[in-house]
């Protein structure tokens, strides 16, 4: 198996543990303390990721630090907004209104590095969105309070991506892993040491749990399979394959908060799966299969 496969798959995984993340946080946080919730996620992440990674901490190098702690300044925005959307919106809701990054991504890339996408992404992308739309806009296609913390959100995530994208094809991103959490867990300690009414040992064992779940799983694996991901797929791709976590996110809320499972919801889950086909499937059209055939017989004539 070609590692582009293998780390689609594992990639596709991730989003399964992401999109239970969202009822498991929900559950866990309740109606407070999001800061504190991410603070112990990223310090947890951190330390398992020094004992998996410990000779690149060993061997970390100021560059390295330098580009971890870069990249954790929109993973912590992007991962702090969705998560403060979750207080003020279904765990459903949320999960796939994140999912916007995937429109994000191209037209950042476009706007900014004046870079466009090949025209199957652009195509794949409002697929997604139009089944982003199906599933997650009311009846009077209004946007709520958790929803723009989500959507601020996904813009910070699809920066973090197209960073990601650019550092693990400029070096090995693997050393820049750990120190990316570490930063992450110190921005969060921070922020919640300046809240006042931070209760930092929770009696509830959701919390702890939901802690444990979204660390190892969420947040350990998953950055981490898909930081060393994109060094094989690109940003928008990745961002596509992310789309998979609304839907596992939906089923998740529905059997552990009882969220409800709708005829739109599968609509749009179908819609999502569609864009990722279309933008994993190598298109050629048929005046690009018959140039080299064209080619040959100039030659044989010349």
């Amino acid at each position: 198996m070609e590692k582009r496969t293998l780390f689609l798959i594992l990639l596709i995984l991730g989003t399964a543990f992401w999109g239970i993340s969202f009822p498991v946080t929900k559950l866990a946080i309740g109606q407070s303390q999001p800061l504190l919730f991410l603070c112990y996620r990223f310090f947890l992440a951190t330390m398992v990721l020094s004992v998996v990674f410990w000779k690149h901490v060993k061997q970390a190098k100021v560059t390295s630090i330098k580009t971890g702690a870069g990249l954790a300044i929109p993973l912590v925005l992007g991962i702090y907004l969705q998560t403060l959307g979750i207080t003020h919106t279904a765990a459903s809701q949320c999960s796939f209104v994140a999912g916007i990054t995937v429109v994000m991504i191209p037209v950042i890339k476009l706007v900014i590095y004046r870079k466009s996408a090949p025209l199957k992404i652009w195509i794949a992308a409002f697929t997604a969105l139009m089944g982003l739309f199906m599933i997650s806009i009311n009846d009077h296609l209004r946007i709520g309070t958790g929803d723009l913390y989500t959507i601020i959100g996904a813009f910070c995530f699809a920066i973090y991506l197209i960073q990601v994208e650019k550092e693990s094809k400029a070096a090995n991103i693997v050393p820049t892993i750990v120190p990316m959490f570490a930063t992450c867990a110190l921005f969060t300690f921070l922020l919640a040491t300046f809240q006042a009414d931070t209760v930092w040992l929770p009696q509830q064992p959701t919390f702890w749990l939901g802690i444990v779940f979204c660390a190892l799983f969420s947040t350990a694996y998953m950055y981490t399979i898909s930081n060393i991901a994109q060094k094989y797929i690109s940003a928008e791709r990745v961002s596509i394959i992310y789309l998979f976590e609304p839907v596992f996110g939906a089923f998740a809320a529905h059997f552990i908060l009882g969220e409800e499972i709708t005829s739109r919801l599968l609509i749009g889950g179908g819609m999502i799966f569609l864009a990722t086909l279309i933008s994993e499937l190598r298109w050629k059209m048929p005046n690009q299969l018959a140039i080299p055939g064209l080619l040959k017989w100039k030659k044989d004539q010349g």
